[in-house]
């Protein structure tokens, strides 16, 4: 049987051409191998994009058309879901396999790892614990990995991984553990994601000094990963997802819809919670992308009239418009926002932050009916008051006692919010880079369908 040359791919989120010039490391492997142009989908975000990279399709046939969206069948709006699943199409294992059974694979923290047929996954999941209490952990498969990664590298840093928290240390802990994995089992194909770049692109902007910074932070990461595949004799696949770009505008169009009496909200313990039963009309924000569900067809026009009228929305794709972008598919809202290049949408529908949900003021990814950007922050109107309420709720935690983390702001105006992503790249130099190791793949431009192809050639596994 022929040697398969194995891959290691690192998910760079954020890498863009301009931030390469910050990563010594990362550039040494482009300028022996080659950089190229990296096309993504709509939406630019990371469950859409990484599934198109892992089938070779786009949302209209793997149906991830989010990080989330409103699962008509359930009534409910359900962000970062984890089973592998939901999403559909042939997998580029599952090719490889067809070429050569036994093709072994690592997922060590790309999305929707939960139940995918591969060898080793490692994916972020907390403790819930009965009393409602959150605790950092993770989840992998085989079980045993588990204890030996933490055993190794202590628990998963899940605070730093989301949150005003977030940093390099949970980087670090990705690395290290993928690291681990390619020493102790040798996989075919090592999936790796590296969200560091994330955190302060959207806090301060693609281009000043704090993203130079973690550039830099993320290519000291990166140095021992690429010496442990080099070692190997791996080929390095580096790309992006998407590029963040510099916003200033949140567009409020839930708000907006329930100004012309579309969207409801039900009440409880004087707190307002959308209600999506009964909604006429209600939009699922995620970044620079917003599915709008509209109950009644004959209610389309009129709300999408509302959406382009508001200041910040650039398109309303109808049913055309999503088929244009390889978006018609039944999860998706049935109209599409993309926002304009300096805006982004924001998920809220109260009018009077008094009434505003409990959950509003907390790092709450899977509770709030959309993308929060302002969960990176301690709350910029009263930050150090914000992190009073953290110092407590770390105290109330350590006690063993029910907190929460209410550190959160409201106002999306003034959070300096500073990037965002989501809507398709208007200048190249904006959008997502390709890094690979083996020059003899080299083209001037790659499309996020390519990739997968790609993948099985670098590894001797198709022509």
């Amino acid at each position: 049987m022929d040697t398969v040359t194995p891959l290691v791919v690192l998910d760079v989120v954020g890498l863009t051409s301009c931030l390469l010039e910050h990563m010594p490391r990362l550039r040494a492997v482009a300028d022996a191998g080659f950089a190229a142009p990296l096309g993504t989908v709509l939406p630019a975000v990371t469950c859409s994009a990484q599934a198109t990279l892992l089938t070779g399709v786009l949302p209209a046939q793997h149906g991830i058309v989010g990080n989330g969206w409103y699962f008509r069948d359930l009534g409910e709006v359900l962000l970062w879901r984890q089973h592998h699943a939901l999403v559909g199409g042939e997998k580029v294992w599952q090719a490889a396999r067809k070429a050569r059974p036994g093709y072994t694979v690592a997922n060590v923290c790309w999305w929707y790892a939960m139940g995918a047929d591969v060898d080793w996954t490692v994916t972020p999941r907390p403790v819930y614990r009965a009393d409602g209490r959150k605790e950092p952990d993770c989840y992998t498969d085989p079980p045993q990995l588990h204890d030996a990664l933490t055993a190794e590298l202590g628990t998963f840093p899940l605070f730093q991984f989301w949150g005003p928290g977030a940093g390099i240390a949970s980087t670090r802990w990705i690395a290290a553990a993928a690291r681990h994995i390619m020493s102790a089992h040798s996989p075919d194909l090592t999936l790796v994601y590296l969200p560091h770049l994330d955190y302060d692109l959207q806090r301060f902007g693609p281009y000043g000094p704090e993203a130079a910074v973690a550039a830099r932070e993320l290519d000291d990461v990166l140095g021992p990963l690429l010496d442990a595949a080099a070692a190997r004799g791996a080929t390095v696949v580096a790309l992006s997802e998407y590029a963040i770009t510099p916003v200033r505008r949140p567009v409020d169009v839930n708000r907006a819809l329930r100004a012309e009496g579309l969207l409801r909200v039900h009440t409880q313990a004087g707190m307002e919670y959308l209600d999506p039963w009964t909604s006429r009309a209600f939009a699922v924000a995620d970044h620079q992308i917003a599915h709008v569900y509209v109950a009644d067809p004959a209610d389309r026009a009129v709300v999408a009239k509302i959406c382009a009228n508001l200041p910040g929305v650039a398109q309303v794709l109808d049913d055309a418009g999503k088929a244009a972008h390889g978006l018609d598919h039944p999860r998706s809202g049935e109209l599409v926002l993309v926002a304009e290049p300096d805006a982004w949408f924001t998920y809220y529908y109260w009018l009077d932050d008094a009434r505003a949900p409990d959950f509003a003021r907390l790092v709450e990814i899977h509770r709030k009916p959309g993308y929060d950007p302002a969960e990176l922050f301690f709350d910029p109107a009263a930050p150090a008051a914000a992190k009073r309420r953290a110092a407590t709720a770390l105290l109330r935690k350590k006690a063993g006692m029910r907190y929460l983390m209410n550190v959160v702001g409201l106002d999306a105006g003034a959070r300096a919010v500073r990037g965002s992503h989501g809507r398709l790249p208007t200048d190249p130099a904006d959008g997502p880079l390709l890094i690979c190791s083996d020059p003899t793949a080299r083209r001037d431009a790659f499309a996020a369908t390519d990739i997968k192809p790609l993948l099985l050639r670098l590894s001797g596994l198709s022509p």
